[in-house]
């Protein structure tokens, strides 16, 4: 299975804009700016994406690991915390803080935090976070200058 997603960016990167896309159109077109990521302007931006995918998955995780433990879910509730911080002169994502409220009957507080911390372990967006990442990047022929540089 694959899922797609898309950017383009015109301009530089203060006065610049962007726009992403995703296969399911869920995102069209959907606007983001230096502005939406570092300056808290209204949009959105690469890292609350990144957050709302960890909420997402962890959340469809914890409730699969109930049910494979016989527990039924009532209710299921995350918030993603993702911090994006200049480390070393480069912003990194240094930590995702996943918050989660459940609603559970009949599972006790140690086996809720046995079956919440392996889906915090194993969902597919905390093992991507340490996955290995590859790039194919291609320069237009048209965009390229010349030896001197002009």
């Amino acid at each position: 299975m694959k899922r797609t997603a898309s950017a383009i960016w015109s301009g530089d990167l203060k006065s610049g804009h962007g726009a992403l896309a995703t296969q399911s159109g869920i995102l069209k077109e959907t606007p983001y700016s230096f502005a939406t990521r570092f300056e808290n302007a209204v949009g959105t931006n690469p890292e609350e994406l990144i957050a709302a995918a960890h909420a997402g998955c962890f959340t469809m995780a914890l409730s699969a690991n109930l049910t494979r433990a016989g527990f039924a879910p009532k209710r299921l509730a995350t918030q993603a915390t993702l911090s994006l911080e200049q480390v070393s002169g480069n912003w990194t994502i240094t930590s995702v803080h996943l918050e989660n409220e459940a609603w559970v009957p009949g599972i006790d507080d140690e086996r809720f935090q046995q079956l919440a911390a392996d889906a915090k372990a194993n969902c597919p967006v905390s093992r991507l976070l340490r996955a290995e990442l590859s790039l194919h990047a291609k320069l237009e022929a048209s965009s390229t200058t010349s030896s001197t540089g002009k």
